[in-house]
């Protein structure tokens, strides 16, 4: 993944767990509010109708809320809008979140979905990693490319400097697994950045995270 010398990043300071974030290059034209702290209410266009299916998934099972317009070069193809979205959520996360105190920082969940078993883990460490098992068997899911998922979730991982593990335990229809990914994320995400009264600064041997 590569972010573009020509993109230009702007953040409002979170208030109550919540960013704004935009981001305008050649390629895409993004405008993202979200918060933590939500009841699972969406209102998303990017112009791939099956995108939205699976964002709109992410934001209602993890309680999140969202607001995002994309406008991308979908004539050239779907990578930049789905990869900058990425990258967008990150940076959206990575501000929500703050400072960090009180926080969980881990989260975890294992999700079924029909024949699908899905387990994702979220550390939320300020180091980027992902791992991430690409089992799809066909190019498409609707007019999303089944190879932008792992191109998503990269995205979101290192914008957010969260080390973000996605398994598929028990592979099956190519829908099934793909939305259990983007459902077993929101919730182990919703988990992570959840508190706990007994953590009373940053839960981390070091100090920071």
């Amino acid at each position: 993944m590569q972010i573009r010398s020509v993109s230009v990043l702007k953040r409002k300071m979170p208030m109550s767990r919540t960013a704004t974030i935009t981001r305008t290059t050649k390629e895409t034209d993004i405008a993202m509010t979200l918060s933590l702290d939500g009841s699972g209410k969406s209102k998303i266009s990017t112009g791939i109708g099956f995108f939205d299916h699976m964002l709109d998934g992410f934001t209602r099972h993890g309680l999140f809320d969202m607001k995002l317009s994309v406008k991308g070069d979908l004539y050239v193809d779907s990578h930049h809008t789905i990869e900058d979205t990425g990258i967008v959520l990150g940076n959206a996360i990575r501000e929500a979140v703050g400072d960090k105190k009180g926080i969980k920082r881990y989260g975890h969940f294992i999700l079924p979905m029909d024949e699908c078993l899905v387990v994702c883990a979220v550390d939320l460490c300020g180091r980027p990693y992902l791992s991430f098992d690409d089992v799809f068997t066909v190019p498409k899911c609707g007019d999303m490319d089944t190879e932008m998922v792992r191109e998503f979730f990269y995205a979101v991982s290192y914008a957010a400097a969260m080390n973000l593990h996605i398994k598929v335990l028990t592979p099956g229809n190519n829908h099934h697994m793909m939305e259990a990914m983007f459902k077993a994320f929101a919730k182990a995400l919703d988990m992570a950045v959840g508190t706990d009264s007994r953590i009373t600064d940053v839960l981390s041997t070091k100090g920071s995270l």
